[in-house]
């Protein structure tokens, strides 16, 4: 079979990510895969918050665009930058295992703070970088004593811009420092407990699309497909289609196995439709089906804190 052409970002963590997942296919079906670089609505619009430039697709629309006009055969997206419905014409082909779901908190040291004295270990009055409404909402409620301050860039840019002094903090998903295995050595590094600061549905985790109707490309991506993730990140993505968001909803969903069934921990920062401050759901379910609907119902009819 000729090579494959796999659609890309061409962030140093977009383009790792989809060298992983390129070489795990050639090892899996002997089929080579060549990068095709495009550039998104999220790469270029670095001056502003992610939810001022608009909610859905930001990082993925001119991705599947190109697979969609056959420029690529598949692409590989960070699943939690997916919008919740599926575009007409791709499908998921796979999930692949998931990486770490957590948010880690990246601290300059003199700006460390015992973790007793609250949930982030920071001392008061620190700057913490940050372009997602979750983070950002999750902040307000959870350390009001800090401050969000706007940051973009790739990953290694951000962490650059806290090594110069530009932030006292950063927020960042764990799971693509492990990737790109960044030297975090200058700073103190928190990683943040999932059943209190969820990280955004489907965080940590990839999705790998192609056409519907390409049959063949369909079948060889699938051999990377690992069922508990892509069950895990259904329950997660559900609850956001549940609430009607994209990827610029302030929603954290943690979802586990749990006592034989499904176990899902979700926050809300406050919305146009659910004004106030942070609700919870803290959810156990037989069924993955039913485990979203009741976190959604939780959601609903959280006190506000």
């Amino acid at each position: 079979m000729k090579k494959l052409r796999l659609a890309t970002r061409g962030s140093d963590l977009a383009t790792t990510q989809s060298g992983v997942v390129a070489a795990a296919l050639e090892a899996a079906t002997g089929v080579e895969t060549e990068l095709v670089i495009v550039k998104t609505i999220g790469d270029q619009r670095l001056d502003v918050h992610l939810a001022q430039v608009g909610s859905v697709g930001l990082f993925t629309k001119e991705v599947q665009d190109a697979v969609l006009d056959g420029r690529a055969d598949y692409a590989v997206h960070s699943l939690k930058d997916l919008p919740a419905e599926q575009v007409v014409g791709l499908c998921c082909a796979a999930v692949p295992q998931r990486e770490d779901t957590r948010d880690w908190l990246l601290i300059r040291p003199e700006f460390y703070a015992d973790r007793g004295k609250g949930l982030l270990p920071l001392i008061p009055g620190v700057r913490v970088g940050t372009s997602a409404a979750r983070r950002i909402a999750f902040l307000e409620a959870m350390a009001p004593d800090c401050s969000a301050k706007l940051l973009r860039g790739n990953v290694p840019t951000r962490v650059e811009k806290l090594g110069n002094s530009d932030y006292d903090a950063i927020l960042l998903a764990g799971a693509g420092l492990r990737r790109l295995g960044t030297d975090l050595s200058s700073f103190e590094v928190a990683k943040l407990d999932p059943m209190m600061w969820p990280g955004a549905p489907g965080q940590g985790a990839l999705a790998i699309e192609c056409r519907a109707d390409d049959e063949q490309t369909r079948a060889l991506i699938g051999k990377l497909h690992h069922e508990e993730t892509a069950t895990m990140v259904e329950i997660e993505r559900s609850l956001l289609r549940a609430l009607g968001g994209g990827c610029g909803l302030p929603l954290g969903a943690s979802a586990l196995l749990a006592d034989g069934g499904f176990r899902l921990v979700a926050a809300l920062g406050p919305t146009d439709e659910l004004p106030g401050s942070l609700r919870r759901a803290d959810v156990t379910k037989a069924a993955a089906t039913a485990t979203s609907a009741a976190a959604h119902e939780a959601l609903l009819a959280a006190e506000v804190h």
